[in-house]
């Protein structure tokens, strides 16, 4: 019997070019999208995901490729997991990732649940990411694609086995431009619509709006001070700020000035020049790796801090069982509070958390909490 795969069709090139892919090698294929509740916006803005439009788009080229087609109804379960902590971190003076959570509590939470409640034997997705199993380990192992430009290994990192096990990513093998060519010459209708721009829940060009929607009487605005504590402004809230800012702290003091820390108990925004948003050494907690038993106390890797950082070359030490402290060789700038921090070996995702503190390190970087009266 062939093996069945629902592949989560978003209504772009690349979710359209994985269904046929899929269907070319002889899988059982269904098609479904994610209906989370956004909704279309009348804006001229960046193209997002998830709307209304989109799912049509899906339906239409399920529809060209003769496969059934199923819309799963998550509204519920992305405003508890996903817009919740969204707004939640920015009032922690943090900056999240949503796209991470969506992949592990969404795509392949509920819809792999639901996925596998019709039977299916797989979900596959249009990510640029491959996963594959290795026999002496007895386990699957997560890599970065083919296409080093779109790869997306980073946003997959806290995926378990068993949501790996379940999980085809036929786009890790091709190149972006790969990929449009084939959908092209297969007369895929999507075959040139734009990339969606994240994140899919917001409409406006800033996540501002939404935030002031949301949060209301939590937004505040406080002080900006520098490292000794001085006043040297006001800001309009911590939520509309993040390690690494230059615009919008509307300082006049002759020099650049960055945002190199955010004290949430004192709502403030600590400044500083430039070279004070590098730092060394920072921790990561909520840790999960994927393939476990392989992990030692300490080791050298390669750390991302975030999606497009090319990553470098640091030092991991474990702290406690889901907390580690990472050192890189060359200071970094803005490591953030909130975002993920991935390790790999070579082409290999060994896991990741989510960045903790950072510590102050040779006259770099500066902990939230340093900040004193």
């Amino acid at each position: 019997m062939k093996k069945r795969v629902v592949v989560a069709m978003s209504g772009g090139v690349d979710s359209s070019t994985t269904a046929w892919l899929l269907q070319e090698k002889g899988y059982e294929v269904i098609g479904a999208t994610m209906c989370i509740g956004t909704m279309d916006s009348t804006s001229s803005g960046p193209v997002r995901c998830c709307s209304l439009a989109d799912i049509e788009d899906a339906r239409r080229v399920a529809l060209q490729l003769g496969i059934p087609f199923h819309v799963f109804h998550l509204r519920e379960e992305f405003e508890n997991e996903i817009i919740q902590y969204f707004c939640d971190e920015y009032t922690k003076g943090r900056t999240p990732n949503p796209c991470i959570l969506c992949n592990e509590k969404l795509k392949f939470g509920s819809f792999l649940k639901k996925a596998l409640d019709l039977g299916a034997d797989y979900i596959a997705t249009g990510h640029y990411a491959k996963v594959e199993y290795h026999e002496s380990m007895r386990g699957y192992l997560l890599k970065k694609g083919v296409d080093r430009r779109k790869d997306q290994s980073y946003v997959l990192f806290s995926l378990t086995q068993d949501q790996l096990r379940h999980s085809l990513f036929p786009l890790g093998e091709y190149r972006k431009e790969e990929v449009r060519e084939r959908a092209f010459q297969v007369g895929l209708r999507v075959h040139d619509k734009p990339e969606s721009q994240e994140v899919c829940f917001i409409h406006d060009a800033s996540y501002h709006s939404f935030l002031r929607e949301r949060l209301r009487e939590s937004i505040e605005p406080g002080p900006i001070v520098d490292r000794q504590g001085k006043v040297l402004g006001g800001h309009k809230g911590i939520a509309f700020y993040t390690v690494g800012q230059r615009r919008g702290l509307r300082l006049a003091k002759g020099r650049p000035l960055y945002v190199i820390g955010i004290d949430r108990g004192r709502n403030a925004l600590i400044v500083g020049e430039e070279k004070e948003v590098y730092a060394h050494t920072f921790t990561i907690d909520s840790v999960s790796w994927i393939n476990p038993r392989e992990m030692s106390s300490s080791f050298s890797a390669q750390v991302k801090i975030r999606y497009n950082h090319p990553g470098s070359e640091a030092t991991v030490t474990a702290k406690g069982e889901e907390e580690l402290e990472v050192r890189f060789k060359i200071p970094q700038k803005a490591i953030t509070p909130g975002q993920a921090a991935v390790i790999y070996e070579g082409d290999r995702v060994l896991g990741g958390g989510w960045i903790k503190e950072v510590v102050k390190s040779s006259g770099f970087g500066v902990r939230s909490s340093e900040f004193e009266n």
